[in-house]
């Protein structure tokens, strides 16, 4: 479910959690709920979840080769991109991580600068609330 036009956060202030997946793979399947459960409990986060195959026009040039693969950014940083273990815990000790500024910070590939962008964009794409 989309956010009404006057929710859609400022892209300079949000932080995304995006989930890579794809529809064949049968933990990404598995994964869908647990990353909508764990959307549910970071309301500061904008959490996507991402089928690489069927939006690859929102996912671009960035290349998944584990699944399921998280991007965790903000407008200035990638904070994770990598394959993550489909499990509840180790998402929410990411994103705890997160909150807590211990995750190292690095610049954006053009890559994810671009799905950034077009996720900014396509807000039918963001898991609700």
């Amino acid at each position: 479910m989309p956010y009404p036009a006057a929710a859609l956060p400022s892209s300079d202030s949000v932080t995304w959690v995006v989930c890579l997946c794809a529809d064949w793979c049968g933990l990404c399947r598995d994964y869908r709920a647990v990353f909508a459960q764990t959307a549910a409990r970071y309301p500061a986060l904008r959490f996507a979840l991402l089928d690489i195959e069927d939006q690859a026009d929102l996912v671009g040039d960035i290349d998944v080769e584990t699944f399921p693969t998280v991007l965790m950014a903000d407008a200035q940083h990638t904070h994770f991109f990598g394959p993550l273990t489909p499990q509840a815990n180790t998402l929410s000790r990411l994103l705890d991580s997160l909150e807590g500024a211990s995750l190292q910070r690095s610049p954006h590939a053009p890559e994810t600068r671009q799905l950034l962008r077009a996720l900014q964009a396509a807000p039918e794409h963001w898991l609700k609330r």
